[in-house]
């Protein structure tokens, strides 16, 4: 019969999932005579194991041994790597138990086909853990069991998250009944139970800091988008109002241009026109033009002189519109005085059917 050796401590695992440090509780290193022969021999020859080149398929092989030796009544299998499932377990907060499997030992088959296949050992791994498997004859297995360094066979590791490492807390070697295991696998998880509460605790904790830290930075930036947005608003009203005001002083400058042209124009006009005729000039005309500001204006001009002069006297003027029309009123007509199509050169006074003595009426175009 077997020796059984059920310790129950914690060991931290190195960053390494293939390294261990040393046990922080005084472990026990049963190591046989031939285990260490076969380290002398291994140190001098390289065990061909060491190097794992398609983990999951050794898994997977492994798999498909057990079930073909001990049926598809067992354990669910991790289906993945030994470090995925610490990763898992971790992320989970799950307990992990970690089978190595020695198909050289005498123990190996009864273990596992009347306790590991026990349906309340099945029932009681499936419900409360994850379970990883592997045997030692297989590079993933062997790496792993380098990392556990196990002294005999069966062998089974209990891992879990404490204090915030991966910690193996609990060693079955040996051969055990299933009744002895599922009661040393229950006092196991008992014990670290509130390992796993508190780190629970302490990540919906962290959780709820982060999610509140998160609404925090939502609502900074918020608040920042909302008052950049108002800056942004605020500097377009500024623009606008300086557009406007540019605009406006723009206008100004345009209008005092054009009011100073027009000025001007008025004043060559007036130095430009002809001479008034003397009264006694039987060629005069006297004109009286009615302006739009019910104003009157009299000045004499001399039949042969064209319309135009009539226009450029009357925009001389500074009571008179910018634009405008000279009309007749028997008959009632518009008189042609500056340069169109139908008119190229204007007529003359006489031409235009004007009598020595005229009332005409000036009507403003400006606002048309």
């Amino acid at each position: 019969m077997s020796k059984r050796v059920y310790q129950v401590f914690s060991t931290h695992l190195h960053p390494d999932p293939c390294r261990l440090t040393q046990p922080t509780t005084g472990s026990t290193a049963m190591l046989s005579q031939d285990h260490n022969q076969g380290f002398a021999l291994r140190f001098i020859r390289p065990d061909p194991r060491s190097r794992v080149t398609d983990p999951i398929g050794d898994i997977v092989s492994f798999m498909h041994s057990f079930e073909e030796k001990y049926g598809r009544a067992h354990p669910v299998f991790y289906q993945g790597t030994y470090s995925q499932a610490l990763n898992d377990a971790k992320r989970e907060l799950r307990f992990l138990l970690v089978y190595l499997h020695g198909d050289d030992h005498q123990d190996s088959d009864e273990f596992c086909r009347n306790t590991l296949c026990a349906p309340e050992v099945i029932s009681l791994i499936n419900t409360r853990m994850l379970f990883w498997a592997c045997s030692t004859n297989k590079p993933e297995g062997y790496r792993v069991s380098q990392a556990l360094r196990e002294n005999t066979y069966p062998f089974l590791a209990m891992i879990m998250l404490k204090d915030r490492r991966m910690t193996v807390v609990g060693r079955l070697e040996g051969l055990i009944q299933p009744d002895d295991l599922i009661n040393q696998l229950t006092f196991i998880m008992d014990a670290n139970q509130t390992y796993l509460v508190s780190e629970r605790l302490e990540r919906e904790e962290r959780n709820q800091t982060q999610v509140l830290r998160q609404q925090q930075d939502e609502a900074y930036l918020a608040s920042l988008r909302a008052d950049q947005e108002k800056e942004r608003k605020k500097r377009e009203e500024r623009e606008r109002k300086r557009r406007k005001e540019e605009e406006v002083k723009q206008q100004k400058l345009a209008e005092e241009r054009r009011r100073r042209n027009l000025q001007e124009e008025k004043e060559r006009k007036l130095e430009c026109l002809p001479p008034e005729p003397s009264p006694d000039d039987p060629e005069s005309v006297k004109i009286i033009f009615k302006l739009p500001n019910d104003s009157r204006v009299e000045r004499r001009f001399h039949f042969s002189q064209s319309l135009t002069v009539i226009h450029d006297f009357l925009f001389s003027l500074k009571e008179s519109p910018e634009k405008f029309q000279i009309e007749a009123n028997f008959p009632r007509r518009v008189l042609p005085c500056i340069p169109s199509e139908e008119w190229p050169n204007p007529p003359t006074l006489q031409e235009a059917g004007l009598s020595h003595t005229e009332v005409l009426f000036v009507q403003d175009l400006t606002d048309e």
